[in-house]
């Protein structure tokens, strides 16, 4: 199994910093946040992007994936009830497919609870039509490079009110019926969601491209209570591919140390895991 980081826990040092210190502490991969570049990736110069790709292939990391893809963008929306938005959405996320597959990367995460939310009058049907939709218009384009596009069911709150479960991602993955268009489950998103989160990643099985490694308390695995080797066990199970990326939302700790332990923790729940 490969283990990736999301690189927005080291967000303030340079890039090269950030791929070196993760390749130190053992990762196999970055999980890049375009925000931590730049606000919108249509900025990001064939130039940048290309030193992007070097950067990590000289610090010996793969690019596991783009995620975070719209954050801190202003005017998108894959359902609102405005077709030039939506639009203007889907122009978008083809961009990001295209900056993705320029730097090397292996996948889009579409979480963006604030861009898919529902609006006022507008139906979860309409909703999911819309959305399907401009998942569809993203996984086109990277179909023929094998760029996967992961769709991510995320827990109800205030900001996601839209496609809350795996068996949601999946149906919708389903329908669109592209190769390259699946599904990211999401640990702490998916033990507030799910009644039981091992049997959401078996039942999803080979539409499973991506799996988000996060506790309760917002912290790597290590650092809180959810059971890691059940977790892993269960993605050992389904023959996964993909990459486990430690994804985290509390960044009051010092990173090497967070990330450090959770990688640690990981790599002691697979052992369990296996056996």
């Amino acid at each position: 199994m490969r283990f990736a980081i999301c690189n927005e826990v080291f967000e303030g040092l340079s890039l090269a910093d950030q791929f070196r210190i993760a390749k130190e502490l053992g990762f196999d991969a970055i999980e890049l946040a375009p925000f931590t570049i730049t606000p919108y990736v249509t900025d990001i110069t064939a130039a940048q992007r290309a030193e992007i790709a070097d950067t990590a292939a000289n610090a010996g990391l793969a690019l596991a994936a783009i995620h975070w893809v719209l954050a801190e963008t202003e005017g998108f929306h894959a359902t609102h009830p405005d077709a030039t938005v939506r639009r203007k959405t889907i122009d978008y996320l083809r961009a990001l497919v295209d900056f993705g597959t320029d730097i090397g990367a292996g996948a889009m995460i579409v979480g963006s609870p604030l861009q898919r939310t529902l609006l006022e009058n507008v139906t979860y049907a309409e909703a999911w039509s819309w959305f399907a939709e401009a998942m569809a218009a993203a996984g086109e384009p990277g179909a023929a490079a094998g760029f996967r596009i992961c769709i991510e069911p995320l827990a109800p709150s205030v900001q996601n009110t839209f496609l809350f479960k795996a068996c949601e991602a999946a149906k919708m993955a389903r329908q669109i019926r592209l190769p390259n268009v699946g599904v990211i489950i999401d640990t702490y998103s998916g033990t507030l969601a799910e009644e039981d989160l091992p049997a959401a990643i078996r039942a999803t099985g080979d539409l499973l491209f991506h799996y988000h490694c996060n506790d309760l308390n917002k912290r790597a695995p290590g650092w809180g209570r959810i059971d890691f080797t059940a977790v892993l066990r269960a993605l050992l199970d389904i023959e996964f591919d993909g990459y486990c990326s430690i994804e985290v939302f509390d960044f009051s700790l010092e990173p090497r140390e967070h990330v450090g332990r959770g990688l640690a923790h990981l790599r002691e729940c697979l052992a369990k895991a296996a056996h």
